[in-house]
């Protein structure tokens, strides 16, 4: 059956047209032919120039996803073959593929998908309504492209639990898309080994796009106190512990983060040198000042404090006070390790608010380098979906002179 044609308005695509990936509901002029939300559609400019293929989805705000921008290929096993297989050979060429993101939805041309590996398991999350159809197929050829390589995965978990599903009129889900396993996966990053809870941690399991920041963070931690706020599973704070920090200190609100940091300290011999506190960190690093207590480096790697544009304000407070209180922490000529996660914070605003803050308490920054995530979360240049959303600062921190 021929597939249905979608015609933009006149003066819409904009986004499309600069190297974006999505059409929103209000750029659509009209639909030809019979389709249902989930089907490819052929997609055309007002004047019925052919502008590619992709998923529709009239529940959704973003309404189409292009899948790619040749308006004659044939969506198929040979198609999604080549797209996966591409996303492989890219991370072997740039990153340690031991653990890492293979698949990183638009940016490797396939929208809405998301796979992890985690030595040799994968986990999945898939976020829109048409590429979740092709989830079978992009597991099977992945599984070939690994296998080639001597690579076999024993086990596929699904994480398709974000609130993002249910605008896309989908149900939220989690479970085994294989014989069940296991589910705390022992991966090694860095030289730090960790146990990764693919089922109940936090988005797939493991934040794999601070990677090679964890590792920018070991050369300055050796003999020195290191606090790290908001450490999650204890990633930035065992790499501290590992390069030789006299003392670790690392923070978090959630218990059940912080029993699995104390799990991986254990498991890397580090638990004499590597503490681990729950604890509100905007309220225990007032605490610590009052205190008088300093440290030779001061890690902050918050949650996004925003998710929308609407809250942005807000947001910005917060990216202040943090990195206010965390400053003041900071020894005369020690470091400052501050990063934002936040799509909507960009990096001009984000660096503004690092330097409001370093003004309000009278310190001054020297920076030592500018980093983003790791490449197997790559940005691809004129697309707004993969863009440089991870900001991450390494700064000494010096009193004003």
């Amino acid at each position: 059956m021929e597939a249905a044609s979608v015609r933009i308005k006149k003066g819409a695509g904009r986004s499309l047209k600069a190297g974006g990936s999505w059409i929103y509901d209000n750029e659509i002029d009209c639909i030809t032919g019979q389709c249902e939300d989930g089907d490819l559609v052929k997609v055309e400019d007002f004047d019925g120039y052919p502008l590619g293929q992709g998923f529709l989805n009239r529940k959704s705000t973003i309404s189409i996803r292009m899948l790619t921008r040749k308006k004659d290929v044939t969506i198929d096993e040979a198609f999604i073959e080549i797209r996966v297989r591409n996303a492989w050979e890219y991370r072997k060429a740039t990153v340690d593929t031991s653990s890492c993101r293979i698949i990183f939805g638009e940016a490797d041309f396939l929208p809405g998908m998301v796979i992890d590996k985690f030595e040799d398991v994968l986990v999945v999350e898939s976020l829109a309504l048409g590429i979740d159809r092709l989830k079978p197929l992009i597991l099977k050829s992945l599984e070939k492209i690994l296998s080639e390589d001597g690579i076999a995965i024993r086990g596929i978990y699904e994480r398709s639990d974000a609130k993002v599903r249910l605008r896309e009129g989908m149900e939220r889900y989690k479970g085994f898309l294989s014989q069940p396993f296991d589910t705390k996966v022992e991966i090694v990053e860095n030289g730090v080994r960790y146990l990764v809870d693919v089922k109940d941690g936090q988005k797939t399991g493991f934040f794999l796009d601070q990677k090679y920041n964890r590792l920018a963070i070991q050369r300055l931690c050796p003999g020195k106190d290191v606090l790290d706020c908001f450490t999650h599973t204890g990633s930035f704070a065992l790499n501290a512990g590992i390069a030789g920090a006299a003392s670790v200190l690392g923070v978090d609100a959630s218990q059940l983060a912080i029993d699995q940091a104390r799990e991986n300290a254990a498991l890397n011999g580090l638990s004499d040198r590597v503490e681990f506190r729950c604890a509100d960190v905007f309220e225990l690093l007032p605490e610590l000042e009052a205190q008088g207590r300093q440290f030779d480096v001061v890690i902050l790697d918050p949650p996004a404090f925003t998710k929308s544009r609407n809250s942005i304000k807000n947001a910005v407070k917060g990216y202040r006070e943090i990195n206010l209180r965390g400053m003041k922490l900071v020894r005369d000529g020690g470091f400052l390790a501050t990063c934002s996660c936040s799509h909507f914070m960009d990096p001009q605003l984000f660096a503004k608010t690092i330097r409001e803050a370093a003004a309000g308490v009278h310190k001054r920054l020297r920076q030592v380098e500018y980093r983003t995530q790791a490449p197997d979360h790559p940005i691809l240049w004129s697309g707004d979906e993969s863009s440089y959303y991870l900001k991450f600062y390494i700064f000494q921190v010096v009193d004003e002179k």
